[in-house]
């Protein structure tokens, strides 16, 4: 059963709105579901209305699923996740980096005190920059003699 003339005259308007770049009642996107809803009808009824649909199907080849601001706005979202992996590597790098220091600093200064203590020297060693974490102090010192 096809459309009546009035409710054809509201899907062509609306066709020719969404064409044109000027919807009123969606986001723009050329589908058939946004031309119901430009045309303010029902799904079922776009599809009883096939002159149309193959007007429409002449006039966009390929629909479009998402309007021009959409993609705009999906790649600078891609753009800024990528830009934050790199960002988030790059911070474990260097935190490994500053976690191997840290080690290798707290192991020499074990490995001095026991070297100095073995020696009898009775000087008192230098303190740690306050800028050390206390928790570098508590690293047992690595052992070499296998």
């Amino acid at each position: 059963m096809p459309v009546s003339a009035a409710t054809a005259t509201k899907i062509r308007e609306a066709m020719a709105r969404l064409l044109a770049g000027e919807p009123l009642h969606t986001n723009g996107a050329l589908t058939k579901e946004n031309l119901a809803r430009e045309a303010q009808v029902s799904h079922a009824t776009i599809h009883r209305a096939e002159d149309i649909l193959v007007e429409w199907d002449a006039k966009v080849a390929r629909p479009v699923l998402r309007s021009p601001g959409e993609v705009q706005r999906d790649e600078t979202i891609a753009k800024l996740r990528r830009q934050l992996r790199e960002s988030k590597a790059e911070v474990t790098q260097l935190q490994g980096k500053f976690d191997a220091l840290a080690a290798v600093t707290a192991n020499l200064y074990h490995e001095n005190f026991a070297l100095k203590r073995k020696l009898g020297t009775s000087r008192r060693l230098a303190s740690l920059p306050p800028s050390l974490p206390a928790s570098a102090l508590e690293l047992d010192p690595v052992r070499t003699d296998g």
